[in-house]
């Protein structure tokens, strides 16, 4: 287990911070801003560590970039992520839990695990485009 640093804990409190999926860079730029002192590399090192114990959540951008977002360790959960602001909420998703269940035992698979993440325009950017 890492040791908490201040360093960590800006980062983490830089994450909680934000409302939707931020690069390493972004939340680098936000903590400089900020005057913290924190450097890039800790930043990147702090996000990861984030993610492998359930603070944070990760996914792939389209260009292949690491974005994460600050979330409950411990609960299962999937997302609605805007493709234009990158807003992000959180949803529960019980007929895709039957399903990876059914499908995995379909075929003879235990312990399934999956991502869901489902991408499209919020409410305020549906508006703005309309």
């Amino acid at each position: 287990m890492k040791r908490n640093t201040w360093q960590r804990d800006a980062v983490k409190a830089a994450l909680e911070a934000q409302d939707a999926f931020v690069s390493a860079q972004q939340l680098h730029a936000v903590l400089r801003e900020a005057g913290t002192g924190v450097g890039l590399a800790t930043v990147y090192r702090a996000l990861g560590d984030l993610a492998a114990g359930g603070g944070a959540d990760s996914l792939q951008s389209a260009d292949g970039e690491a974005l994460y977002r600050a979330c409950t360790p411990d609960q299962h959960h999937h997302h609605l992520i805007c493709r234009n602001c990158g807003v992000t909420v959180e949803i529960e998703a019980d007929p895709v839990e039957q399903w990876a269940k059914a499908i995995a035992a379909a075929n003879a698979f235990t312990r399934p695990e999956h991502v869901v993440d489902v991408f499209g325009l919020c409410p305020a950017c549906s508006a703005a485009a309309s």
